[in-house]
């Protein structure tokens, strides 16, 4: 019973995350921003310093201000939502699949879908030199959306 409760809170707490990020950043930056307005993107902000570095050259910048979150952690969470949409599609069709090869398949596609982050920061460790942030997004992109795939394919 526990599953099914999760499994329908991913499926909205990712894309509702993603789109904090863009609004909280328009909320800080707004001068005359209600206190509503201030305490969302405060809230937003310190989830973000939580599960992020927050350093500002890695990071996407909107209205003038810097997101929430890295550019990676932004390109892993647009994966995470855009994986929730696919999967929501894949399931409707409702295929029917063997246990085992799922499980190969599954540790498969994660291995693959970690593989451009690896990559980018192995890069980074052995020269020194932090990849372009759109570098960083789109290695984030795949892994966040086999994650998703990942987590609402648990039975």
């Amino acid at each position: 019973m526990v599953l099914p409760i999760v499994r329908r809170a991913y499926l909205v707490a990712a894309p509702v995350w993603v789109a904090t990020l863009p609004l909280a950043t328009y909320a800080a930056t707004r001068v005359h921003a209600s206190t509503l307005a201030d305490a969302f993107a405060f809230g937003i902000y310190a989830i973000g310093m939580v599960v992020c570095h927050q350093k500002p050259e890695r990071s996407f910048h909107l209205w003038g201000a810097q997101l929430p979150v890295c550019a990676r952690c932004t390109g892993i969470y647009l994966g995470a939502a855009l994986g929730v949409v696919f999967r929501s599609a894949e399931a409707s069709r409702s295929a029917i699949r063997m246990r085992r090869a799922r499980v190969l398949t599954s540790r498969f596609a994660l291995v693959l879908a970690a593989l451009p982050t690896a990559a980018t920061l192995l890069y980074e460790w052995t020269t020194g030199v932090t990849p372009a942030n759109a570098i960083r997004f789109a290695a984030g992109l795949p892994l966040g959306a086999v994650v998703s795939w990942l987590v609402l394919q648990v039975n």
